[in-house]
Formats: C-alpha cells, sequence, structure tokens
C-alpha cells in the first residue's frame, strides 16, 4: 500500500488535534507516514503510532525554529522523495498552507486546500471541498505528481488504530532560502483555558449585536459552560470590542466546529464563508429576518441578554 506522508503539528512534541485527524484520513488512502520536525519527538511517537502511523520520520535542528517555514519545506521535499507518497496532508492553517504550497511548486504536483473530506480514488485521493462559503459542495483529485492536500480542522473524527510507528531519522539538507526570514521576537501569548479556535468542538460567538466589549463577558459565559472556544464577527472586531485573533469569517479564521451559536451576528456572507461547515448551527437574533437564520438548524428570535444568560444558567444546571 502506498504511504501517506502527515506533518506533525506540535508543540515541543505534543500533538495537536488536527494531526490526529489528519492520520484517519491518511489511512483511508494510504499508510500514513508522520512527519516530526523539531523537538519532542519521543513525546510524539507514542501517540503518532496510537492513532495509526507505521512510521515517524522525525529531524530535529536550529533552524525549525529559527526561521519561518521553508526548513520546514526542505523537510518534508526530502521525505516526499525518500518514500515516493501518494499523497501529503497538511493541517489547513495559516502556516499549514504556506507550507503546503511550497512544497507543491517544488514537487511540480498540484495542489488541493482546505478540505473538509478526503476518499481513495481509482486515479489517486478523491478531495471534497466546500466553496463559494459552502454554497456548493466539489469533489476533485489532484492530476499532475504528488497530491499535496490542506485540511481543515474537525473534517474527521480522531480514531486510534495501533500501529508500528517505527521511528527513523530524516536526513535534511537546507537550502539557501531556508534562512531567509529569522524570527527575531516571540511574544508568549496569554493562555485563556479555552480551546484553540480553529480546533475546537463547539464555538460561541458574538457580533454587532453585543453592542461592547464588556458585553462579550455574556459569550465568554456560555462558552465557558459549554468548554467551548469565543468567536467573534467582523463588525465586533472591527468595532475594537474583541481580539483580531478570535475573528470568524472570510477574512478572519475559518471553523468547522461540531456546535456553533452565533448570537447578535446578521449573517453576512463574509461571516458565513468561515463557519457555514459546521455540523450544527444555532442563532439567536431578535431579527427574525436576519440572513443568519437561513443556514441554521435552530434558531432564537430573541433578546441575547435575556436568553444567553438563560441557555448558560440551564447548562450549567445540567452538568451538575
Amino acid at each position: 500500500m502506498a504511504e501517506v506522508l502527515v506533518y506533525v503539528d506540535h508543540a515541543d512534541g505534543v500533538v495537536r488535534k488536527p494531526t490526529l485527524e489528519l492520520l484517519t484520513l491518511a489511512r483511508r488512502i494510504g499508510e500514513p507516514v508522520a512527519v516530526h520536525l523539531g523537538p519532542g519527538a519521543d513525546t510524539a511517537a507514542p501517540v503518532l503510532a496510537e492513532h495509526g502511523a507505521v512510521k515517524v520520520l522525525t529531524a530535529d535542528a536550529p533552524e525549525f525554529a529559527d526561521y519561518l517555514v521553508v526548513p520546514k519545506v526542505d523537510a518534508l521535499e526530502a521525505a516526499a522523495k525518500a518514500s515516493s507518497p501518494v499523497a501529503v496532508l497538511v493541517p489547513s492553517s495559516a502556516e499549514g498552507k504556506e507550507i503546503a504550497a511550497r512544497l507543491a511548486l517544488r514537487l511540480g504536483s498540484g495542489i488541493i486546500t482546505d478540505a473538509v473530506d478526503v476518499a481513495a480514488g481509482d486515479q489517486g485521493p478523491v478531495v471534497t471541498q466546500s466553496v463559494f462559503a459552502a454554497a456548493f459542495t466539489t469533489r476533485s483529485r489532484v492530476s499532475k505528481g504528488v497530491a499535496v492536500i490542506t485540511v481543515k480542522p474537525n473534517s474527521a473524527p480522531v480514531e486510534a488504530a495501533p500501529a508500528a510507528g517505527t521511528v527513523e531519522q530524516l536526513t535534511v539538507t537546507f537550502g539557501e532560502l531556508a534562512t531567509g526570514t529569522k524570527v527575531v521576537r516571540r511574544t508568549e501569548r496569554k493562555a485563556s483555558g479555552r480551546p484553540e479556535l480553529t480546533e475546537a468542538a463547539i464555538v460561541v460567538s458574538g457580533g454587532r449585536g453585543v453592542n461592547s466589549a464588556e458585553n462579550f463577558s455574556v459569550i465568554e459565559q456560555l462558552a465557558d459552560s459549554l468548554g467551548a472556544a469565543v468567536g467573534a464577527s467582523r463588525a465586533a472586531v472591527d468595532a475594537g470590542w474583541y481580539p483580531h485573533s478570535n475573528q470568524v469569517g472570510q477574512t478572519g479564521k475559518s471553523v468547522s466546529p461540531q456546535l456553533y451559536i452565533a448570537n447578535g451576528i446578521s449573517g453576512a456572507i463574509q461571516h458565513r464563508a468561515g463557519m457555514q461547515t459546521s455540523k450544527t448551527i444555532v442563532a439567536v437574533n431578535k431579527d427574525a429576518e436576519a440572513p443568519i437564520f437561513d443556514l441554521v438548524d435552530y434558531g432564537v428570535v430573541g433578546d441575547l441578554f435575556k436568553v444567553v444568560p438563560q441557555l448558560t444558567e440551564e447548562v450549567k444546571a445540567r452538568k451538575g
């Protein structure tokens, strides 16, 4: 069976959930081979093996931390040329998509981004995408070279499937461009205790109807009761009510959680483009004609400042 390279997104060996989802998808089209770059391979390898990696290719060098993107592309290129995979799967983050694009160019291959499903096909992996603000679903395949595919978080379940997980050292030769963009400073992000927005199973978002930064506490309280991430519409972010890093939409982050709760969000196409692939969508809005109600599974026409606190209390009561 052909090998499928899976780029490992991790923090010092702590494997992030989207990578485990990629391993699930990789097993549908071949034998998963995880590519772990940077420190922490000893920590990551057992987890990757537990979720289906037949091999774990590892490389650690200061270039991976000191310079942006290109050293990782060098390593993935080395892995691809050494194993001749049927596909390379990468998490669909901003960095992941840049890595994938550069890799596809080097390999002379086609690339498909923001996939929501990957399946085996007679002529290579068949990739499903949700396009034009999720108005259409397309199925396509790469017709030239190795299929390079980025996959949106929450597109597949995390499934344990123990495999050998043999650890092998990957030999990487860095090119001249590897040191072109140096990291000169890092600022530690303040921990909120909430899940990462793009990886969260539940997202609770607020929009223009929240009216102020102080009122976002109502959204945060519901999110915390559900163990959810907090999102915001572009209108709320532009007004300075919530950080840009939490913006959901075409010019923000794209999310695809199991549950998305939109509060005081009208449902402009820009916002819908970033959340329309959510599995279940709930909206609270006092305007019965708001476009958001066109795509929801459940809608509440009402004042969010009355509805959301009641929902929060009900969630807390049921959790005991």
